[in-house]
């Protein structure tokens, strides 16, 4: 499967997984058409980085540092950008802004884990 053919199936897979956990565990404070949105809108922001500025900069033997930086890099930019557009035009609300950090975190989390099953199961045939 070509590069960007890979990108995309990831995209959609990640959109997919990262969706369901914003959708169940983000703040009650953020309507479900938000919460739809910031779904495929957070992933709309990191991936291309993920996928095509990172890789570049880490040899074929470093995949354990670029996942290491990868895997930092879109949870942390995620909630910045989640923060920025959703959670600043709120009322101050310490544990809601947590409870959404912590639920794109393991949006993450999740979409990583079952990336790394399906390359194991050899779909991307990295």
């Amino acid at each position: 499967m070509p590069y960007l053919q890979q990108m995309l199936v990831g995209y959609c897979i990640t959109v997919a997984v990262e969706t369901v956990v914003l959708l169940l565990l983000l703040s009650r404070r953020h309507p479900l058409g938000a919460r739809l949105f910031a779904g495929a809108w957070l992933t709309a922001c990191t991936y291309p980085v993920v996928w095509l500025v990172l890789p570049g900069l880490f040899g074929a033997d470093e995949r354990g540092l670029y996942l290491l930086t990868a895997e930092t890099f879109a949870p942390a930019a995620e909630c910045a950008i989640f923060w920025a557009a959703f959670v600043r035009p709120l009322p101050p609300d310490r544990r809601a802004a947590l409870r959404d950090a912590g639920a794109i975190v393991l949006a993450n989390l999740c979409s990583f884990g079952l990336g790394e099953a399906l390359i194991a199961l050899g779909w991307f045939g990295w």
